[in-house]
């Protein structure tokens, strides 16, 4: 059997050949009339006189119209010609250009003419070559027609291009939905066992898909097939995949499409192409539609108008929630969509019916990190240095894409120091790299500087390492990375609920770097920005929304519908002023409850901070060493006890372990 990878495809019509064929038949016809311009008319009488001078070099008779054209010499033509030419009307757009060196006449017939064209041989004042030819002098119109086709179909195509613009296939197809259709004769599917963690939403998406494949199990019971599943959750937890899975789990046709497809510049095209998106899928019903990022579209409707204009949005949201649940039938249809910010939502479009289920999408767990970690290492080339178990405790708060972000990371470092696999210090180095930015040790910092950061970080550790709620530490630098000059990296509980305590643990830890600075240093820097920042957003929330204030308990001032209260506050002028008093409380009390930590533990604290300032870098054991074992110990501190002496290395800086977020940094 032959190979057809070995025959020659036949080359593709393309739609360009067309122009450039008619470029090539302009080109051809310039080229042609170039020789082919008219002659100047003038009298026979005139005619004569000029061939009886003797400088006409040929003549051309047509013998069809009894007219005959001279070529005169270049000499007879400056002198015969200057005055006409200088009389002459200059030619309308389009028509021929009069030739410079060419005369024409009317002759009376082409029998007399032949005997005049003898009598002047005779006589000796012409011997040229006399040429009989049939009258074709419309060159020029064949080239402005040529021209004229050639601007219509240029015309086309950039009427074309526009009508593709607004939705591809002419102007009257503007309106028409851009949704990409799924079947199951797709090549590519993503199934759930490519969907790692988020058990309890792959449980209730399956339910859906499960009701199309058998819905007589479901229907014969009285149940109804939902009409729609929202999946709200932070970015990048995996609520496209999810729909995804369902395109490749499912056996029905999946429309897919952004809410942003809808927006046009157009009035009223949003609208059009939400009704042609329901007129294919109800056609195709049972089938599933999927909206992407639908509050492009599903944004609340305003109690104001929109400054006398037309919303094109609110139309088209408008549209949307007929065609969900409005007069018509849309049986078959199931509508998923996704969003991350279900809180800007239209209450209209969030009532059952509509969405008649929300699907939460959040942050993996410990168990889902784990999972997802091993979907993403499939294809990575790994030793068994690497563990799962570790690398899923290092990792609080990371998203589904941010985990794919540190593998694709570890492939990459392990790649560049030409290793033969990805091994668990390049997963190391990945996460720092990914959380607290590249190391710039071409940073040019002074002696003073360098002190006063390894001072701060020092106080960090210090406190944090003798509260009761302090996350467990792992490693502090001071080597500059990203737009931290120094930063201490911890891991923090997965706690669900935070406790009062805990919270003034983290403002104190926060506070001890600038209490480090005036109390040993004498002076304080710029360096605690980032610390002050978050100090003070975690006691406004104390206050105005835990409701953990003394003067103030048990108030929140907390807005959950996401409509927040505008330009007026809940709370009058004198509340406000109480609000800043009670914050200012919690901090200052943090702050000296860090001051008199730090004398309390001074010796420790200067000697991590000449240990920082030698080694650039110290580990948990480094600070265990020191102050001896924490008296409170985590449920993660005892991994960090197992696998901080292998992470550790030589201290130089270069052997960097993890680095899970949060992490405190030191700005400039």
């Amino acid at each position: 059997m032959a190979n057809n990878n070995n025959q020659r495809k036949a080359p593709k019509f393309n739609f360009y050949w067309i122009y450039g064929l008619f470029a090539v038949f302009l080109l051809y016809t310039l080229w042609t009339n170039q020789d082919g311009a008219v002659a100047s008319e003038v009298s026979w009488t005139r005619f004569e006189n000029i061939v009886k001078s003797g400088g006409v070099k040929s003549i051309k008779v047509y013998s069809n119209k009894n007219y005959a054209e001279a070529l005169l010499t270049d000499s007879l033509a400056s002198v015969v010609l200057k005055g006409q030419n200088a009389g002459a009307k200059s030619p309308s757009l389009g028509a021929p250009q009069a030739a410079a060196n060419k005369i024409s006449a009317r002759i009376p017939s082409s029998d007399k003419f032949e005997d005049k064209v003898e009598q002047w041989k005779e006589q000796g004042v012409f011997n040229g070559d006399v040429e009989y030819d049939e009258a074709s002098d419309y060159s020029w119109i064949l080239m402005n027609i040529g021209l004229i086709v050639l601007m219509v179909f240029l015309w086309f195509f950039m009427y074309r291009r526009m009508a593709g613009a607004g939705g591809g296939g002419g102007i009257f197809s503007v309106g028409k939905s851009k949704a990409r259709l799924f079947d199951k004769d797709n090549a590519t599917k993503v199934t759930f066992q490519d969907v790692a963690g988020l058990a309890e939403a792959k449980v209730e998406i399956a339910e859906i898909v499960d009701f199309l494949k058998n819905p007589k199990h479901y229907t014969e019971l009285g149940g109804k097939i939902p009409k729609g599943a929202l999946l709200v959750g932070p970015p990048g937890t995996g609520k496209t995949l999810l729909a995804k899975a369902v395109a490749g789990e499912a056996d029905v046709p999946f429309f897919s499409m952004s809410g942003s497809d809808f927006v046009e510049m157009f009035v009223g095209v949003g609208a059009s192409r939400v009704r042609d998106l329901f007129r294919q899928a109800k056609e195709k019903a049972p089938c599933i539609v999927f909206i992407d990022e639908i509050d492009a579209v599903g944004r609340a409707r305003g109690n104001k108008a929109s400054l006398g204009g037309n919303d094109e949005r609110e139309s088209t949201l408008n549209q949307l929630l007929t065609e969900m649940d409005g007069f018509g039938t849309n049986s078959g249809v199931i509508i998923l969509a996704a969003t991350n910010r279900a809180d800007i939502l239209d209450k209209a479009l969030l009532r059952a019916g509509r969405f008649d289920r929300q699907i939460y999408v959040e942050l993996p767990e410990l168990s889902d990190r784990k999972e997802i970690f091993q979907v993403h290492l499939r294809d990575v080339k790994t030793d068994g240095s690497v563990d799962l178990d570790l690398l899923s405790r290092q990792t609080p708060g990371f998203s589904g894409a941010d985990i794919a972000n540190v593998c694709n990371e570890a492939a990459l470092i392990a790649a560049r120091r030409k290793k033969q696999a990805v091994q668990r210090q390049d997963f190391m180095d990945a996460i720092d790299r990914i959380v607290g930015g590249l190391e710039k040790r071409s940073k040019v910092i002074t002696d003073e500087e360098r002190r006063s950061i390894a001072i701060h970080e020092a106080g960090h550790a210090t406190v944090s390492w003798h509260l009761r709620y302090g996350d467990p530490l792992i490693k502090v630098t001071i080597v500059p990375r990203g737009k931290a000059l120094g930063a201490a990296w911890y891991m923090p509980e997965e706690r669900q609920i935070e406790p009062k305590q805990a919270l003034l643990d983290k403002i104190c830890s926060l506070m001890a770097g600038r209490v480090a600075e005036d109390v040993f240093l004498g002076f304080i820097d710029t360096g605690a920005l980032n610390d002050l920042e978050r100090a003070t957003k975690i006691a406004y929330a104390m206050v105005t929304y835990y409701g953990m204030s003394d003067k103030m308990p048990n108030i929140s001032y907390y807005d959950t519908s996401g409509e927040a209260y505008g330009f007026t506050k809940p709370y009058s002028e004198d509340r406000a002023q109480t609000i800043d008093q009670e914050v200012q409380a919690i901090i200052d009390s943090q702050y000296e409850r860090a001051r008199q930590m730090l004398l309390q533990y001074q010796q420790g604290h200067h000697e991590l901070s000449d240990l920082l300032q030698q080694r650039e870098v110290i580990f948990t054991e480094d600070v265990e060493r020191i102050f001896g074992p924490r008296q409170w110990k985590s449920r993660t501190e005892e991994i960090i006890a197992d696998d901080s002496a292998a992470a550790t290395g030589s201290g130089d800086g270069d052997n960097v372990t993890v680095t899970p977020p949060p992490f405190e940094q030191n700005n400039n």
